[in-house]
């Protein structure tokens, strides 16, 4: 059985590029095909931004729970590994998100000239920084539900 690993920033930096290069792919088709400006909401950037929040809130009150400090319940196992295995995927989709809204606002940069453009420009660079305060903010979650390493805890010998 494989345990669950830590969540590496090259990979999370991988998904970004990755998720980026198809931002600005999807601004560079739609403006040859239709030469509109791709929409994008602020309501996303505001979505982003209370992701966010909501998971450095559950890490803040989660935090004396998981480190077992006195005057509060522990945290039941099962709990913390549903905390940790959501804190993964919300720092996977932070990275997806933030490079795609980041790409986005890449290729909408050199129309900053008109008020959409300029619109759509900051509302996907607000949404974007959302996104990486989300994935910084499972990231710390993550950390926190790791369990202590004791003696004779080590790597899976096989």
């Amino acid at each position: 059985m494989n345990a669950m690993q830590p969540t590496r920033i090259r990979l999370l930096v991988g998904i970004a590029v990755v998720a980026a290069a198809l931002g600005w792919g999807v601004v560079q088709v739609i403006d040859a095909w239709s030469g509109r400006i791709v929409p994008v909401p602020w309501l996303a950037a505001a979505a982003l931004w209370l992701l966010a929040g909501a998971v450095g809130y559950w890490g803040l009150s989660s935090r004396p729970r998981l480190q077992h400090r006195p005057g509060s319940k522990p945290m039941p196992a099962i709990v913390a590994a549903r905390t940790a295995a959501l804190a993964m995927a919300a720092s996977r989709i932070g990275a997806l998100v933030m490079g795609f809204y980041g790409g986005i606002a890449v290729g909408m940069a050199t129309k900053l000239g008109t008020a959409s453009g300029a619109q759509t420009f900051w509302a996907a660079t607000i949404a974007s920084v959302g996104a990486l305060a989300l994935a910084t903010a499972a990231l710390w979650l993550e950390h926190l539900c790791r369990l202590p390493v004791g003696p004779g805890d080590g790597p899976p010998t096989q």
